[in-house]
């Protein structure tokens, strides 16, 4: 990459962004676009990389040479058109994060539920343990201040997605799988389906290398049948009492503390504890927000399956006991709230109000079938107070009157998150 002038559309999206510091940091000359600003765009301008608001043609330069998409561009996008019409070469995000990595040793954490949090919690036992990896994760790390943290060009932690098979573009030489359970249900079709993306990502970790994993999942156990390299179980092991609680996280921190022990098994255990029990988190990972002028807390979650909407909702019973839960939930694709109706029904009755908004479509068109308004009813028919509001401003309305015994979290894969910034009076 150096030395390349590289020009990134959708370079706002979190591995994106990412990738683009990952390739400054080599020398690249990295610049991009994206639809709207975020967080995430207000971080790269902070390390000086330049992104554009708006898709132009015009923003790909004639000394251009490399493009880098992200899977939700199409294919008619005028940047990439623009850069067909002048040959310019081309590789989807995945595509380039392989390249990138390719040379020295991978640790790539993969899994339906916990690769995020996964990730974070190996990238700060490596980091504090003096071991300096380069990380690429898909969210912001609070430690860090970023998505990303240069280190050695010879070990990576790389959070790995499983959509459209993308980890298949990586070289694993540590495989962490935290857990399997159908989901992206606009690409698999069923459990089997997503289990074969699994199993190939599986042969793919060369002689010498080892996959880290849950063996007493009985979703895991057929991807690892006639496997020649070792597989290693991360659900025995011990790990020490957390900030992020919750049982869900327990098993992320037995997941990273094992791959940091087979990367080196001479690691002092008790430094990784230390390591593991001082994490903090990482953002929209049941991120606390502040407090609304009524004395509410406000807390924000990036989950959108049933099972980590019912895993977070169940840990806020527990953590927060007496508490009134009021759920804001963004419902992330049609596809997914169509396939898990039920499911999502039997995960928001955890809460005691639900607030539903309309579904954040994101790369999939409207499907009539499917809507807010139909599961706020099945939720209410269940016994919980549900309803259906169609922008965050209403939200807010309902929101604001509630008193200091409740607990709001705003829940979701979209942009609920400055519903959450709004209630406690930050800029969006």
């Amino acid at each position: 990459m150096e030395k390349k002038n590289i020009h990134m559309i959708g370079i706002g999206g979190i591995g994106m962004s990412a990738l683009a510091q990952l390739m400054q940091s080599t020398g690249a000359q990295v610049q991009g676009t994206d639809r709207d600003t975020s967080p995430v765009t207000t971080l790269l301008e902070e390390k000086g990389i330049t992104v554009h608001i708006g898709h132009d043609a015009n923003q790909v330069s004639p000394d251009t040479n490399l493009v880098v998409y992200s899977d939700a561009v199409p294919n008619d996008n005028p940047e990439r058109m623009r850069a067909d019409e002048w040959g310019i070469r081309q590789l989807s995000y995945f595509e380039a994060l392989g390249e990138a990595t390719k040379e020295g040793v991978s640790i790539v954490i993969s899994g339906t539920h916990g690769k995020t949090t996964t990730t974070a919690m190996l990238a700060k036992v490596l980091i504090d343990l003096g071991k300096n990896p380069t990380v690429i994760a898909g969210s912001i790390l609070s430690e860090y201040g970023s998505n990303f943290v240069a280190g050695r060009s010879d070990l990576f932690v790389i959070e790995g997605c499983e959509y459209k098979r993308h980890f298949l573009h990586l070289t694993p030489r540590i495989l962490v799988i935290t857990n399997i359970e159908l989901d992206h249900t606009d690409y698999y079709k069923d459990l089997g389906d997503i289990q074969d993306a699994f199993r190939s990502v599986v042969a793919l970790v060369p002689h010498g290398g080892v996959v880290v994993t849950d063996t007493s999942s009985t979703a895991i156990q057929p991807i690892l049948e006639g496997l020649l390299v070792p597989v290693v179980p991360y659900q025995t092991g011990t790990v020490p009492v957390l900030r992020a609680t919750g049982t869900f996280n327990r098993a992320n921190a037995q997941a990273a503390k094992m791959a940091a022990h087979i990367l080196d098994p001479v690691l002092d255990p008790a430094r990784v504890d230390a390591s593991l029990a001082s994490f903090t988190g990482t953002w929209r990972r049941f991120e606390y927000k502040g407090i609304t002028h009524t004395g509410a807390l406000v807390y924000d979650d990036y989950a959108h399956h049933p099972t980590a909407v019912a895993g977070t909702l169940d840990m806020i019973r527990a953590e927060f006991p007496g508490m009134r839960i009021v759920v804001v939930f963004h419902p992330h694709l049609y596809s997914r709230t169509k396939a898990f109706f039920t499911e999502f029904v039997s995960a928001l009755v955890r809460a005691d109000e639900v607030l539903i908004l309309p579904i954040y479509a994101a790369r999939e068109p409207n499907d009539p079938s499917v809507d807010s308004g139909r599961l706020a009813e099945a939720i209410r028919v269940s016994g919980t107070d549900a309803r259906s509001v169609d922008t965050f401003q209403e939200a807010c309305a309902v929101l604001t009157r509630v008193d200091a015994n409740t607990l709001i979290v705003t829940m979701g894969a979209g942009d609920v998150y400055k519903l959450a910034d709004t209630l406690v009076g930050h800029s969006v």
